[in-house]
């Protein structure tokens, strides 16, 4: 590459034999070599190897521009970002250029006047791949002039040219990305008439500024992401320009918990102190997604918005930090994620969903706890027996002893800052509590089984065979029938301070 580099004139690059291709075909090559040797390609991107992935390398193969369609949070612009990589790692192009002309065929008059005077001698340079890439977040203020471009007075002026010379107009950012991957995101929220001004450029490949007859056969790569939700909600996108953009490519949720965790586990912004000094065990991070999972099938919150994986990435974060904050507070040397912990993900959810007018009338924090809960009674039949069916069964109820304890008029509280000696005090005072975790997961160590004997009595209370009362700072829980009796309200009716969100 660096014998490349050394090309310096328009003569050096004939010598080499270098022939010029568009950056469709660029990308066209690259991947059918990526292909052929079985290389992965995309990374980072989970989920998608047998769904979007293989949609996206056939358009490319086929040279179409691509729009990506998807609800929030589905990866549509780091995959745009990812093409990239697709490109060649250097080209050539005339020096000086603003639009990166190439040498062997220019298309502006800086480029055609370059090689008309200077001819073989015409000064070239490289450009890297990594700035051949364009992002444009399509909001209702972009302008043509934004992306095509416009009649610059002051250039006119200062070089004494008139209006109808094409060096007084000053390129958008669309010319600008020539030989490039042009990105919007977002396109419904272009106006319509914005969306009117790219028929020429995706269609004959030209532009037109205020009528100026220049014709400019830009190579471009257009990639677009949208929403469809915006089609009815804030915009949408034209039909005729639908209809010019070839390959239409939806994308999607995780479609498994496991996929849905190592999303986040590759994304969550953890520091190398928190990796080291917050266990957070498998339970927990399945915890976290599956609150993602039943948000996208809640009744209170709107389908049609999604549920990013931003919200599972944020509340991991936020499920670390809570956990990290105790364990400064208390002065320890490391700690674990807690079941009570998850009291400090509700604000990573409620800026994240939608709610309809069911969960608007419920209000965001006590929607957040409901999924919190749902999630805890999923995956408590994965670790233990169903206390429904326990209690209904023949065979000895496995929860007997838990359940008999609290209708004794015992009650439990464990607040987010316990130190872990205190923690693991209480929860060994719950008769019939560890016996039941070491009955059914037998090899675990001292922090997963304190972990779990949290988990059943969630778990017990989201069956409806304790009550769990919401603190300030924690929970606590208490016999289903007494407070039932003393009026206290469950968890479902629970008045959650909704000011705090």
């Amino acid at each position: 590459m660096t014998k490349v580099l050394d090309i310096k004139t328009l003569g050096q690059l004939k010598e080499t034999g270098y022939i010029s291709r568009s950056v469709k075909d660029e990308l066209r090559a690259n991947l059918i070599t990526q292909l052929k040797n079985k290389e992965g390609g995309f990374e980072g991107i989970v989920g998608f190897e047998d769904t979007v992935i293989p949609d996206l390398q056939t358009a490319i193969l086929s040279r179409h521009n691509i729009l990506l369609l998807g609800l929030r949070g589905q990866a549509k612009t780091r995959i745009a970002r990812l093409l990239v990589n697709l490109l060649d790692e250097y080209i050539p192009y005339i020096a000086g250029s603003e639009l990166f002309d190439d040498p062997l065929n220019p298309i502006s008059w800086f480029g055609h006047s370059e090689i008309e005077t200077k001819g073989d001698d015409t000064p070239i340079a490289w450009v890297h791949r990594s700035e051949r890439y364009t992002e444009k977040l399509a909001t209702p203020d972009v302008t043509v002039a934004d992306l095509i471009g416009d009649v610059d007075p002051i250039k006119a002026a200062t070089m004494k040219l008139t209006y109808s010379d094409e060096r007084v107009i000053h390129f958008g950012l669309i010319p600008r990305a020539h030989r490039g991957i042009f990105v919007i995101n977002e396109l419904p929220d272009l106006q319509a008439r914005i969306q009117v001004s790219l028929f020429n450029i995706l269609q004959e490949r030209d532009i037109q500024i205020r009528g100026f007859k220049l014709r400019l056969p830009l190579d471009l790569q257009f990639v677009f992401t949208a929403n469809p939700e915006d089609y009815t909600n804030r915009g949408s996108i034209v039909t005729p320009l639908k209809d010019r953009i070839e390959s239409q490519i939806l994308t999607h949720y995780p479609r498994t918990v496991e996929i849905s965790r190592k999303i986040t586990q590759q994304e969550a912004m953890l520091t190398p102190e928190q990796r080291t000094t917050v266990e957070a065990d498998g339970l927990v991070k399945d915890l976290v997604e599956q609150i993602a999972f039943e948000a996208r099938n809640s009744e209170y919150i709107d389908k049609k918005s999604g549920v990013s994986a931003r919200l599972t990435i944020s509340a991991f974060e936020n499920l670390i930090s809570n956990a990290e904050r105790r364990m400064i507070i208390n002065g320890e040397a490391s700690t674990f994620v807690r079941i009570s912990d998850f009291l400090g993900v509700i604000p990573a959810i409620t800026g994240k969903i939608e709610l309809v007018y069911e969960g608007e009338l419920e209000g965001p924090g006590k929607v957040a706890n409901i999924l919190i809960g749902k999630a805890i009674k999923t995956l408590l039949l994965q670790f233990f027996p169903d206390p429904e069916k326990s209690k209904k069964g023949k065979a000895p109820n496995p929860y007997a002893e838990i359940i008999n304890w609290f209708s004794d008029g015992n009650s439990l509280a464990l607040v987010d800052d316990l130190p872990i000696q205190e923690y693991k005090k209480l929860l060994n005072a719950v008769p019939g509590l560890k016996d039941l975790v070491k009955k059914f997961h037998p090899r675990l160590s001292e922090n997963q089984q304190l972990l779990l004997m949290e988990f059943i009595l969630h778990g017990l209370a989201e069956f409806s065979q304790l009550n769990k009362g919401f603190l300030d700072n924690g929970f606590a829980f208490s016999d289903m029938f007494n407070s039932l009796f003393n009026l206290e309200p469950d968890d479902d009716d629970v008045d959650l301070d909704d000011e705090r969100y």
